[in-house]
């Protein structure tokens, strides 16, 4: 099933329409994933009817291209009510999978998607504004452990796609959990269970697991920071300095992401904090 131009073009997608999104964009860019989100759904319901016409005897007697016209406009009207309110659920699972599942496989991809999906302007004010945030955090961290507050907050950044993509809880509350910790058998905390992805041979997988929750963000550097500091698997890590290429890499080859780009996509969001900070 194939959607042309002009099919789009049949439905509530004008140039207004458009506009509002990138406004939206702007100024809250969850309404405006779930705008596009409904306007696919749409899309989607239009084709669906059409083909259930197309598979249909139309040679009857009051059947003719004028028919046909006023049918594919009833149709454009039952998608959008179709698709408004809760619709059918698809536009709901597009939000769901585009918005609410950080992980440490592939936590670089929500940032890359923000900047295509939102005005550059935009997409550097709300970074400055996740450095703000959590560099105080960061450094109070640092003076404990020694590790660089701008390599946790890059870090920070990469795992929670500059905060867009936070590990939620079962209610939708944050877990404050920024660095995609996971939740092992010595954890007796809070605990979020999210859809992740995981590498298994440099093949990504989907699958449950346990995240680390805290009831702040200054828990959740102390714990990052901590983890760090007393595990010797991360021995390496802490002899990097500040050196984000070094600090990078060190981690991938410890083990903290099963992302086989991990350090190069690291060391390039530590860079951006670097100007923003």
């Amino acid at each position: 099933m194939s959607i042309s131009t002009k099919d789009v073009g049949s439905l509530a997608l004008d140039s207004q329409g458009l506009d509002k999104l990138r406004l939206q964009a702007k100024q809250s860019p969850d309404k405006a994933l779930k705008g596009a989100a409904q306007q696919f759904e749409q899309v989607f319901l239009n084709m669906m009817l059409k083909s259930m016409r197309e598979a249909t005897p139309q040679e009857g007697m009051f059947d003719s291209e004028q028919t046909k016209m006023f049918t594919g406009m009833l149709d454009q009207q039952l998608s959008q009510s179709m698709s408004a309110g809760h619709g059918v659920g698809l536009a709901a699972v597009m939000v769901r999978q585009l918005q609410h599942s950080p992980m440490a496989a592939d936590a670089a991809a929500p940032a890359s998607a923000a900047k295509t999906a939102v005005p550059s302007a935009y997409n550097e004010n709300f970074q400055q504004d996740f450095v703000r945030k959590l560099m105080p955090h960061a450094e109070q961290a640092s003076s404990a452990t020694g590790i660089p507050a701008h390599l946790m907050v890059g870090q920070a950044a990469l795992e929670s796609g500059w905060g867009r993509r936070e590990i939620k809880m079962p209610d939708g509350t944050s877990s404050h959990n920024l660095f995609g910790v996971k939740a092992g058998a010595g954890w007796n905390g809070k605990v979020a269970e999210v859809m992740t992805t995981e590498y298994h041979n440099g093949v990504a997988n989907k699958q449950v697991e346990k995240f680390r929750a805290y009831d702040s963000y200054a828990d959740a550097f102390k714990d990052y920071a901590s983890t760090l500091s007393n595990n010797p698997r991360y021995a390496e890590v802490l002899k990097q300095g500040d050196s984000s290429q070094g600090f990078a890499q060190a981690l991938q080859q410890a083990g903290y992401a099963t992302d086989p780009n991990y350090g190069d996509k690291l060391n390039r969001v530590i860079k951006s904090v670097n100007t923003l900070a």
